[in-house]
């Protein structure tokens, strides 16, 4: 089924999917409503606000694996995050319940072995519900959050990453005892080998979910992470400038002769007879400073000096 060809915005979309049926899974994730005739992929993504970029990257990553080269420079995280939404509200909404219905007509559900393997499969769809759940209630809103510009740190993708995996192991457990040990008549040998299918299909769809968040999602975010962190160092810098520039204002002009006094070198005393004050008033002066400026070191004190050009750089020692 894998046509190993990477796709690009000028073939048709038509003859994407002649090569890659399970394409048609991703198209309503997409909101990409059939009947587009021979249009083009950026013709039929530009044509239903559809991000052509994002949409190539990932089906050509679900078709190829890795063997596609996914370039997420140009992501748009905006057309992702729809994406992985509806592809959740597909899952949740219509496969889960699809698969089930299937499994109740294909076997005897009532009998001892039938109830368990009913039970396999309600523990297989509890866990992925809560997988998707916390991604819907945790994850997606901090996407969001990152799209409005608001990073705080305290969670990032990281977190989520370290959690994330397949889920799909009491899947192929089922699978496996069904397979081995389910014995079926001739009436409902067809039913059960069909619902077999769908669920290998289903398996393979849970991967492929799982493989676009692990190798397209969580770097794109990481990267969208990198320049907040950047643009919030550049803030930080600029409003500790900001900052100085104010304090430097509500210093008073004998405040601004103990900084530079201290930038000097100068001990409390030695301040004190330069300024004809008392050390008792040098201390309050330096308590003043330090609450205004928020600085207590030398060091500190230094730079702010030089910032904003109380002394001369050239007439530091350093």
């Amino acid at each position: 089924m894998r046509n190993q060809k990477i796709y690009e915005a000028n073939d048709k979309l038509i003859s994407l999917i002649k090569d890659n049926y399970n394409v048609l899974q991703s198209l309503g994730c997409f909101g990409i409503n059939l009947g587009f005739g021979d249009k083009t992929v950026s013709q039929v993504c530009d044509e239903q606000n559809v991000d052509t970029h994002t949409f190539l990257t990932i089906v050509n990553f679900t078709i190829n694996g890795e063997r596609s080269d996914v370039d997420i420079s140009e992501m748009s995280i905006p057309t992702l995050l729809r994406y992985l939404k509806a592809s959740h509200e597909y899952y949740l909404g219509f496969q889960l319940p699809f698969i089930r219905k299937e499994l109740t007509e294909a076997i005897d559900h009532t009998s001892g072995l039938g109830k368990l393997i009913m039970k396999l499969y309600d523990e297989y769809a509890r866990n992925i519900t809560t997988h998707m759940k916390y991604e819907e209630k945790n994850v997606f809103p901090y996407i969001e959050n990152l799209l409005k510009g608001n990073f705080s740190g305290e969670f990032t993708i990281d977190t989520y990453s370290k959690h994330h995996g397949q889920e799909g192991d009491k899947l192929s457990e089922l699978k496996g005892i069904i397979i081995k040990y389910l014995p079926s008549d001739g009436l409902h040998n067809n039913k059960l080998s069909a619902t077999l299918y769908d669920i290998y299909n289903n398996e393979d769809w849970l991967r492929l979910h799982a493989d676009v968040e692990e190798n397209i999602l969580i770097p794109a975010i990481k990267r969208l992470e990198e320049k907040h962190k950047k643009n919030g160092v550049g803030m930080n810098i600029s409003n500790m400038l900001s900052k100085s520039s104010d304090a430097a204002d509500t210093l008073g002009d004998r405040e601004k002769e103990v900084i530079v006094a201290l930038v000097q070198g100068m001990s409390n005393k030695e301040i004190a007879d330069h300024l004809c004050i008392s050390t008792n008033t040098v201390i309050t002066h330096r308590r003043n400073i330090a609450r205004k400026l928020q600085i207590h070191s030398p060091a500190g004190l230094t730079i702010y000096a030089i910032v904003n050009n109380l002394v001369d750089i050239s007439n530091v020692k350093l």
